[in-house]
């Protein structure tokens, strides 16, 4: 089993894999008790944001790594991945704009991986 730092390098490269736009780490434990990072990256349509979370559903796998749970879908423009520790969100743009959590975690840390 991986660490927080080496699942969210992990969850990271997988989204750039998939050429995620944007993707962007805070440090968000001083300011929710829901996660301690949050994962946020952008897909450029719906048939891209099914192949990103098609994506890291497989490999993740592979490695035996398993979200806690996985809500939305590319038809709702926010695919969510809790794995606990950390929340993945893969937003349409126009999704992301609206909800733009990095507005509302402003104060949090960027993390560089």
């Amino acid at each position: 089993m991986q660490n927080s730092k080496e699942l969210l390098k992990t969850l990271k490269e997988l989204l750039e894999d998939k050429k995620a736009e944007d993707v962007v780490v805070l440090d968000v434990s001083r300011h929710t008790n829901i996660a301690d990072y949050f994962l946020i990256a952008t897909a450029n349509s719906p048939v891209h944001a099914k192949a990103i979370l098609k994506h890291l559903l497989e490999e993740l796998q592979k490695r035996n790594i398993r979200p806690d749970h996985v809500e939305g879908g590319e038809e709702s423009g926010w695919i969510l991945l809790d794995f606990i520790d950390i929340i993945v969100h893969v937003f349409l743009r126009e999704w992301r704009e609206y909800y733009d959590l990095e507005w509302l975690y402003s104060s949090a840390e960027r993390v560089s991986l």
